[in-house]
This record gives C-alpha cells, sequence and structure tokens, in this order.
C-alpha cells in the first residue's frame, strides 16, 4: 500500500511539473490579454471613429512627382479629441479633429522648392444613433472644415471651404477594421480673386489586420479625390506595417511606415507619383472626458 501511495504522489508531483509554465514564459491567459490590448490599440490608432484621445504626427515624402522634377514633402500634426455627450453640443459623442500641416511644394515644373505652412483642416463627427461596440458597427456624420492659412500661395489653395464628412466602421471581425472615410470641402470665399472654386470628393478606404503581437499591416493612407470643378480624379494605393507599444505608466504609442503609388490619375497634371510615409501616434488616455455607451 505505502508503494502505491509513494507512486501516486510521484505521479501527481510529474504531472504538475509538467503543468508549469516555462520560466520567464507568461501564461496563456496573460498572452492573450496582452495580445487583445494590443490588437484593441492597433485599431484604435487607424480608427476615425475613435473614441481614445492621440496626437498623430506623420511624415508624408514623395521623391516622384507627376508635372514636375522637384521632391516635395508633407508634415502633418492631428490631434483626435473625443466628447461625451455630457460634454458635447449634442446627445452623442462628438470626435473632433484638427490638422495643422507644413508642406515642402515645387516652384515650377524644375527641381526648385519651397517650404511653408500649408492649410488647416477641422472636422467634427457626430457619432450617430445605432452605432454599437458590441456589433462592432459605427456611423459618424459630420462638417469637414478647411481654412486657408498658408503662408505662401505655392503651399495652399486659397480658399475658405466648408463640406459634408462621413465615416463608418466595422471592427466584429477578430483582428480586422474594415471601413472608411468620406469628406467634400466645397470653397465659399478666398483669399484673392485669382483662386478658382473648389469642390473635391475624397474618399479613403481602410482595411487594417492585427498580425501578430503588436504588429499589424494595413492599406488606409491613401485618399482617392474627385475634383468635381475640373473632371480630375487620382487613385493611389497604399500598404503599410504598424507597431503598437502598450505601456503600463506611460502613454502608449504607435509606431508606422507605409509606401503609396499612384495607381490610377485623369486630367491631373501635377500629382504624387509615390510616397513613402512613416509616423508615430502618442495615445492620450489622461485626456479622456468619460466613457460613452456607443
Amino acid at each position: 500500500m505505502w508503494r502505491l501511495a509513494l507512486l501516486s504522489l510521484t505521479l501527481v508531483a510529474a504531472g504538475a511539473e509538467v503543468a508549469r509554465p516555462a520560466e520567464g514564459q507568461p501564461d496563456e491567459p496573460v498572452a492573450a490579454q496582452a495580445s487583445s490590448r494590443e490588437e484593441r490599440l492597433a485599431k484604435d490608432f487607424t480608427d476615425p471613429l475613435t473614441s481614445f484621445p492621440q496626437l498623430f504626427v506623420q511624415n508624408a515624402y514623395t521623391p516622384s512627382n507627376f508635372g514636375t522634377k522637384a521632391q516635395t514633402n508633407r508634415v502633418v500634426a492631428r490631434l483626435i479629441v473625443p466628447r461625451i455627450p455630457r460634454l458635447s453640443l449634442f446627445p452623442f459623442p462628438q470626435l473632433v479633429r484638427p490638422t495643422m500641416t507644413l508642406v515642402t511644394v515645387p516652384t515650377g515644373r524644375g527641381s526648385a522648392t519651397r517650404t511653408e505652412l500649408g492649410d488647416s483642416q477641422l472636422f467634427d463627427l457626430l457619432v450617430l444613433p445605432g452605432s454599437s461596440e458590441e456589433r462592432g458597427l459605427l456611423w459618424g456624420f459630420g462638417p469637414v472644415f478647411v481654412f486657408p492659412t498658408a503662408t505662401d500661395n505655392a503651399a495652399g489653395q486659397g480658399a475658405w471651404q466648408v463640406g459634408p464628412a462621413a465615416a463608418a466602421i466595422y471592427k466584429k471581425i477578430p483582428g480586422v477594421l474594415l471601413g472608411g472615410l468620406v469628406q467634400n470641402p466645397i470653397s465659399f470665399a478666398y483669399t484673392n480673386g485669382d483662386r478658382p472654386a473648389l469642390s473635391t470628393l475624397l474618399v479613403q478606404p481602410i482595411v487594417l489586420l492585427h498580425v501578430w503581437r503588436g504588429f499589424y499591416v494595413k492599406s488606409a493612407d491613401a485618399s482617392w479625390a474627385v475634383d468635381w470643378r475640373r473632371d480630375a480624379k487620382t487613385f493611389p494605393l497604399s500598404f503599410g506595417v504598424g507597431y503598437v507599444i502598450p505601456r503600463e505608466d506611460a502613454a502608449p504609442l504607435n509606431l508606422f511606415v507605409a509606401g503609396e503609388w499612384m495607381a490610377y490619375r485623369d486630367n491631373a497634371p501635377f500629382a504624387p507619383q509615390t510616397t513613402i510615409r512613416f509616423g508615430m501616434t502618442v495615445g492620450l488616455p489622461d485626456f479622456h472626458l468619460g466613457r460613452s455607451n456607443r
């Protein structure tokens, strides 16, 4: 009998040793929670309807352009400020997104350039009733404004513009974010009489796939443009990779790089041919104004 008891204790100890995780490796629930958090951050840093406050900084370098030999560049700084119903002007979440730019633009068809402040943009999207995080489908609608803040005629459009903007996002598929952002600013006032009337449809398709841990791939940076006034069209394609870094005692980070190629253009004499984008997003969780029941 004592031999049987000793054998049983030996088997139990061996089973416990096998079940014990290897030293330095997280157990499965902890690893799954970390992966889920990284996936959620990857989506929040790409979703135009996210309620996660953040600061976005991007540099878009264009070594090759149609219509000029100049190499151009655009630095974009953007702040995403969500407002919950208690602090919003409306009874549902409101997303305010101001954008500032610093642009290096050609001065002609040669290689000469100059660097100036560009036009500024602001859109204010309302997350519409019927949106639901549980169903994974969100809708937003609101105005988009363009302000002629450029410090040189070549760096901006020289027009005050306002128009509709809308976004739709579907995030119910595990690891996948699908959607798009649509804007159509229309000019109504100009900095001088030489500036033409403007009405441009901008469509930004968004596809993101969380790959592993903090890594993801996306096609979410290119904007298709249709200039209604000049019947001009440009349809670029983009592909990028990114890495999110959750940090317990500091703001989470998102690092990314993407390439863009002009797949189709019609009646657009000046347009980027290839573009390389790289940048960083800093999450600002302390700027949360509260939680909404979307």
